[in-house]
């Protein structure tokens, strides 16, 4: 969707995981970002050139290469080393994950920008700001970014409609995690829209106010209930 005044915002859903990608860009600058380009780079750059944009960075949520491209799961993922091979744009990580992303991806150090939480990125007169979730991996990161109607929040895997990011696999950390939620995403405007890094609910976004009503890892109350509870398993979410 195109939205009034400056903002232009994509969903696009890639892959057989059920991923979204983001586009975010600036009408006026015709500048853009992609969030987590893996699957399909062609297509990913075809929208672009369609959209009359100019990519000038990726943003990448985390490591895992459903996101940015790697091996799991047997399945060999065209990601960021597509995309830099096609387009030498600058990758966004935050700086506890800029190693696990070279590792993932093999791409160089100098592919790579690491962030602290608080940075913002300016495309324009949109503003994207990088708010370090730590829990489902150790540089986990969200965009929160200001639309005309309402903040909207991409949330990677640490915040799913339905659930959280799984806290089991290598770098999980499930207090991490309840922080990340319980201190910084269930604190965002209540009319932030979110926008996941998978498509596992019945819709592809939602306001925060159905959310914190809706998700029940956003209202576990203490944090020895939570590890009680996730301190050793997986929580809803794949990957």
């Amino acid at each position: 969707m195109t939205l009034d005044g400056d903002l232009v915002f994509h969903q696009l859903k890639v892959g057989p995981m059920a991923n979204f990608v983001y586009l975010i860009g600036s009408k006026r600058t015709r500048e853009c970002l992609l969030v987590d380009p893996a699957w399909d780079i062609d297509a990913l750059l075809q929208f672009v050139e369609k959209e009359q944009l100019k990519l000038v960075g990726a943003l990448a949520t985390h490591a895992h290469p459903d996101h940015v491209g790697g091996d799991i799961f047997g399945l060999s993922i065209e990601g960021l080393p597509t995309l830099l091979a096609r387009a030498a744009v600058p990758v966004h990580v935050n700086r506890n994950e800029a190693d696990s992303v070279r590792k993932a991806t093999g791409i160089s150090e100098s592919d790579v920008r690491s962030h602290d939480s608080g940075d913002v990125l300016e495309l324009g007169d949109v503003r994207v700001r990088l708010i370090h979730t730590p829990g489902h991996t150790p540089g986990s990161q969200c965009f929160m970014l200001e639309g005309p109607e309402a903040p909207y929040l991409v949330s990677g895997d640490t915040l799913f409609i339905q659930g959280c990011g799984r806290v089991d696999l290598p770098g999980g950390d499930p207090q991490q995690m309840y922080e990340s939620l319980t201190q910084k995403l269930a604190k965002v405007p209540p009319q932030t829209i979110l926008y996941p890094g998978h498509d596992y609910s019945d819709r592809p976004s939602s306001p925060m106010s159905d959310v914190l009503r809706t998700n029940e890892y956003l209202n576990i109350p203490s944090l020895d209930r939570w590890m009680s509870l996730m301190g050793g398993g997986a929580t809803r979410g794949y990957t």
